[in-house]
């Protein structure tokens, strides 16, 4: 539907469609100058009163004469808002989504067009280093839930041309803000097209968890292959980074995180504290970080393994024998453990400060001494998972450290009920799922060790210097 030159049915059209009047945060203002009546619609918090004073000095300014022959909205932006940021627009669902966006649409008698101001400051918490992605050196800010600010983060760090940032609205409903960033210069034309092209037909009314929910109707058919299809992060420097590599940037209205594509499984070994220490101590970090994956993975499948079959422990590891007698079968103890545990991570998140001591002695005392005594756990088990779960903690990424748990528990419920050949068969069935795994774009999880491509697994693998040799060959 198409404005039209008469004031009254353009405004009985739009307050047809806004509830105003009845939310009280949906403003429709009136300013008279001279013989003009201008309508301003506005959603009130975004936009400062001194900005709708500074509007209306600016089309006085111009004198009564050319105001009272204005008679379309392009005229007024040339003659007195030229210097904001201002479109035109004709189509009322257009006018209305703007609007509802935070910014400001003008009409006034005998214009068939509006004028549509962006007058938005948005409400925003301060620029502080993320809790999740913390580093010993380097830069302290983070991402915030303004999607503006968090462009403006990334361009103090690539202050190149070829740097895009492109917009879209997702949502029947929501009309959520998405942006696609990228480099021109570096990034896949194709794989670039295919994003592109995935998000602007996405068929869905609101991104109700953001972030997440974008990935979800980007691979429809993977719900229940744990294994993430993007990394995420709320450090620019680590989105800035990426960029640089070729990689494309997800950013999203509300969401203090930016989402990286695409990935496959080595993309999550690395870590931003590597390249913020010399090569030879990022490697070693790498390294660190790569067994203690191993470890988190295999170690409670391969204690119950040799438990199991106590003949192949050798005199020198007795003591990893259980004393005490096994009421509860170990892999049994060892799930229990599993879910205990991320119990207690939910019942933290939800719990008070102030409460946060009795939460850790209560469940210190319950998977501690008095599970052991009861007969329910025995020490081994204990102590084995509070290694896995500290463990955990040195993946970065969330996501990636739950995908890995999920395989270890295939690995443990085989292990525990078919012995070395469940063992067997877990190991086969989680690479045949790293193996299947497609990313968002369709291509190989574990490129680029399938297909092989030895330059870029090389550079996954190990921390490479920051500057290139042949960038410093000719200088003096």
């Amino acid at each position: 539907m198409e404005l039209s030159t008469s004031i009254e049915e353009n405004l009985k059209a739009l307050k047809s469609i806004l509830p105003l009047g009845k939310s009280f945060d949906i403003v429709l203002k009136q300013i008279h100058i001279f013989e003009k009546t201008f309508y301003l619609f506005f959603i009130d918090g975004f936009i400062k009163d001194t900005n709708l004073e500074f509007v209306r000095r600016d089309i006085m300014a111009i004198g009564e004469k050319k105001v009272n022959s204005l008679s379309d909205a392009k005229q007024l932006i040339e003659m007195a808002v030229s210097s904001l940021e201002v479109e035109t627009q004709t189509n009322i669902d257009k006018i209305v989504t703007a609007i509802l966006s935070g910014q400001t649409a003008i009409l006034f008698s005998g214009s068939s067009t509006a004028a549509i101001l962006d007058l938005r400051k948005y409400p925003s918490r301060g620029i502080e280093e993320p809790d999740k992605e913390r580093t010993l050196r380097g830069a302290k800010d983070g991402f915030v839930e303004t999607i503006v600010s968090n462009t403006i983060l990334i361009r103090r760090r690539i202050r190149d041309p070829h740097l895009t940032f492109e917009m879209f609205s997702i949502g029947q409903i929501s009309k959520t803000d998405v942006v696609i960033g990228y480099l021109s210069n570096k990034v896949d034309k194709k794989v670039l097209k295919l994003i592109t092209e995935k998000i602007k037909n996405l068929k869905i009314d609101a991104l109700t968890n953001t972030d997440e929910s974008l990935i979800e109707a980007l691979s429809k058919r993977h719900y229940f292959n744990p294994l993430p299809r993007a990394k995420y992060t709320e450090r620019p420097d680590v989105a800035a980074t990426e960029l640089m590599q070729g990689k494309i940037i997800i950013i999203i209205d509300n969401t203090p995180s930016s989402m990286i594509l695409p990935v496959g499984f080595l993309d999550f070994t690395q870590d931003i504290d590597e390249y913020y220490l010399p090569v030879l101590t990022g490697n070693y970090l790498r390294l660190v970080r790569t067994l203690v994956l191993l470890m988190n993975l295999f170690l409670t499948p391969l204690y119950v393994l040799m438990i199991d079959n106590s003949n192949w422990i050798p005199e020198w590891l007795n003591f990893i024998r259980p004393e005490d007698p096994l009421n509860v079968p170990l892999f049994i103890q060892f799930l229990f453990l599993e879910i205990a545990i991320d119990a207690l991570k939910i019942a933290s998140l939800n719990t008070p400060n102030s409460l946060g001591t009795s939460l850790s002695v209560i469940g210190g005392l319950i998977l501690g001494e008095y599970a052991v005594k009861t007969g329910w756990l025995i020490p081994h088990t204990i102590l084995y998972m509070a290694i896995v779960a500290l463990s955990s903690f040195t993946q970065p990424s969330i996501e990636f450290g739950y995908s890995i748990k999920f395989s270890r528990i295939i690995l443990l419920v085989l292990t525990g009920i078919f012995g070395i050949w469940g063992f067997i068969i877990g190991i086969i069935i989680n690479i045949t799922v790293l193996a299947t795994t497609k990313t968002i774009i369709g291509g190989s999880y574990l490129y680029p060790l399938i297909p092989f491509n030895g330059k870029e697994l090389s550079s996954l693998l190990f921390r490479k210097p920051l500057i290139d040799k042949q960038s410093t060959e000719n200088k003096p």
